[in-house]
């Protein structure tokens, strides 16, 4: 996994850095190659890797399904999450540190887990997911238990407007006494956003303010979408 590693270690991380603090997200390219994307792809179908399969119908949360991870990860997915985390943690500190939130978030992935545990949170919760002709998901927040970490990432792995149409990545902005803002995205096969798990801060004329977000899918029109979610904090159930 030395590639996935180095590719990781080389992006622009102050660029990347600069985009969540301006906006919440931020879309870096190109990231897995379409050999990693199709692997994944057929991972899907080994019930083997998996603890727990959800038909989002059933709970109302949209139409489609996903599928969580067991540990131990896959070594592509365990590499671009213990990569990644590190990257990601001084933001969500500067974040919590805006907003007057007593939370240090550990520097490594590893010390973040140990945090869950101690929590019962012992569930690993990264997620594959998958819509056809007419899914969606609705707005939503990933949080599984009182360890959260601000921050996730989602691969995506197919390429829009060829393997599916529709389905744009939507997150929605809801700052205090206005109207919610909605971001729509259309990342490209490779692709990974990274984006808020549940609020950002944003600088007001009095200093910082709290804004929570959430993130969903729009109706796929035709075809078949696929995306890979990584959550850095594992679940209670």
């Amino acid at each position: 996994m030395q590639n996935i590693q180095s590719k990781i270690a080389s992006l622009n991380w102050e660029s990347i850095t600069e985009s969540m603090h301006q906006n919440g997200f931020a879309i870096i390219t190109n990231v897995l190659n379409n050999e990693q994307c199709e692997d994944l792809k057929l991972d899907y179908d080994n019930p083997s890797l998996y603890r727990k399969t959800v038909v989002m119908e059933r709970y109302r949360f949209g139409l489609g399904e996903y599928k969580y991870f067991n540990y131990p990860l896959p070594d592509l997915i365990r590499t671009i999450r213990t990569s990644v985390y590190p990257k990601l943690a001084p933001i969500a500190n500067a974040w919590m540190k805006a907003l007057n939130i007593n939370t240090v978030f550990p520097q490594t992935h590893e010390k973040l887990l140990e945090e869950c545990h101690a929590n019962n949170q012992l569930k690993a919760t990264v997620l594959i997911l998958k819509y056809g002709q007419s899914g969606f998901n609705t707005l939503h927040q990933d949080l599984y238990g009182d360890v959260y970490f601000p921050i996730q990432i989602v691969l995506f792995l197919n390429e829009p407007d060829e393997d599916f149409t529709g389905g744009e990545f939507v997150l929605t902005q809801q700052t205090p006494r206005a109207q919610s803002k909605a971001i729509v995205l259309k990342p490209k096969k490779g692709d990974i956003l990274v984006f808020t798990t549940n609020f950002r801060p944003v600088k007001g004329t009095k200093g910082y303010y709290r804004v929570n977000m959430k993130h969903g899918v729009s109706e796929i029109h035709s075809g078949e979408r696929h995306t890979l979610g990584i959550i850095f904090h594992d679940a209670l159930n």
